[in-house]
């Protein structure tokens, strides 16, 4: 059996290219790699384009529940970098409309202009092995979802030098 070494990119097709890019290279802080009248490819590491937009004129806006693909999701270095990224986001107006503490990860979710939700998160266990052993000890079983945090809190706590063990 042969699986895929990667996950690619995500392509996304949308009526407003310009403020998806602009949003995309914000959130993400993506660079433009290439970009045309019904085309944009960016990137924010080594490949070649990591979110690909592609313009649509006259699409209907996305039902709020709907089947399909709920949320993508960008692991980030260090709860650090995360926090980062919130306040840098939340300069900019751009706010998370769910934080969660998963267990193995501590994760924010927000949504793009056409709404999809994009989940960035941290992992706060050091292997994917460690995190398979949490999800079959039980722990996951009891609480799947996780635990709500308030991401002002989580950053004065982070600031004030607090461990992240107990974060």
């Amino acid at each position: 059996m042969a699986s895929p070494r990667k996950l690619a990119h995500i392509a996304l097709a949308t009526s407003d290219v310009a403020r998806m890019r602009d949003w995309y290279c914000a959130v993400l802080e993506a660079r433009v790699v290439f970009e045309n009248e019904m085309l944009c490819f960016t990137t924010y590491d080594d490949e070649h384009h990591r979110i690909a937009i592609a313009g649509i004129p006259g699409l209907e806006e996305q039902p709020a529940f709907a089947a399909g693909t709920d949320h993508v999701a960008f692991t980030y270095g260090s709860l650090g970098d995360l926090l980062y990224t919130y306040e840098r986001l939340k300069q900019e107006g751009i706010e998370p409309f769910w934080c969660i503490n998963h267990g193995p990860t501590i994760s924010m979710y927000y949504k793009d202009p056409d709404g999809s939700r994009v989940e960035l998160q941290v992992d706060t266990m050091p292997t994917a092995e460690s995190i398979d052993a949490w999800m079959k000890s039980g722990a996951f079983a009891a609480n799947p979802i996780g635990v709500i945090f308030d991401p002002e809190d989580l950053l004065a706590r982070y600031r004030a030098g607090e461990p992240l063990e107990t974060l």
